[in-house]
């Protein structure tokens, strides 16, 4: 199964444009497979609130690692309401094999409807290992290796951190379009046909990897 979530608040975004190619090419690959799409910015995820916290530390204290039994954790009204909450998004991220994001990067970092979805489906010692995480990107400026604003990449350095180092997810891959903002900057006119070229490439490699992935996954499936 492909989870596809955008996070982007403009209806007409590169990261949408980019997840899309990206699912179209699975999709075109895996007619079959099931697909569920998620619009974190026109359906917000509620922030987490203190009856979550609850689920959380009970999971922590009673060492819950199996994510079937975390129902087991609810105990008072306000904490199942909370669990309605979170049980369906759970469900979709246990039940993928890929989760796409489109994400772009807001003020150096992830919009707030992204954290607020991953808050919601995070709880201690979890484990997806075996699932694959994909994220398109749009970035204003240029943030790539050897940038001068490397340093200020909290966006791809902080989900990869959040998927290895929570999820424990290895196979965890980012593609990007750079320099957006010089569609519309005049102080970055001179940099608009490095971002189209950015961004051609972006739709090239998701079109490619999307297809790619999704041909091992089928050859997976039908393997005795």
């Amino acid at each position: 199964m492909l989870l596809h979530l955008d996070a982007s608040a403009r209806r007409d975004s590169v990261s949408r444009l980019l997840s899309a190619t990206y699912a179209d090419a699975w999709r075109a690959a895996r007619p079959g497979a099931r697909y569920v799409y998620r619009d974190l910015a026109a359906r917000p995820v509620p922030h987490i609130g203190e009856a979550w916290t609850e689920l959380c530390d009970h999971i922590l204290e009673h060492e819950i690692t199996d994510i079937g039994r975390y129902a087991e954790a609810v105990r008072t009204p306000a904490q199942r309401a909370a669990w309605e909450i979170v049980e369906p998004l759970l469900a979709e991220v246990v039940a993928a094999d890929v989760i796409l994001i489109g994400a772009p990067m807001y003020n150096y970092s992830i919009p707030s409807s992204l954290k607020a979805w991953l808050d919601q489906i995070t709880f201690p010692k979890m484990s997806l290992q075996g699932r694959s995480f994909v994220v398109t990107g749009a970035r204003g400026g240029a943030y790539g290796p050897g940038t001068p604003r490397e340093p200020y990449d909290h966006h791809e350095r902080y989900l990869r951190d959040f998927f290895k180092g929570h999820f424990r997810v290895e196979d965890v891959t980012f593609i990007h379009a750079e320099l957006v903002n010089a569609r519309l900057d005049p102080a970055l006119a001179h940099l608009r046909e490095q971002h189209e070229e950015s961004l051609t490439a972006a739709r090239e490699r998701a079109a490619k990897e999307a297809a790619e992935k999704a041909a091992k996954e089928a050859d997976a499936a039908v393997t005795p």
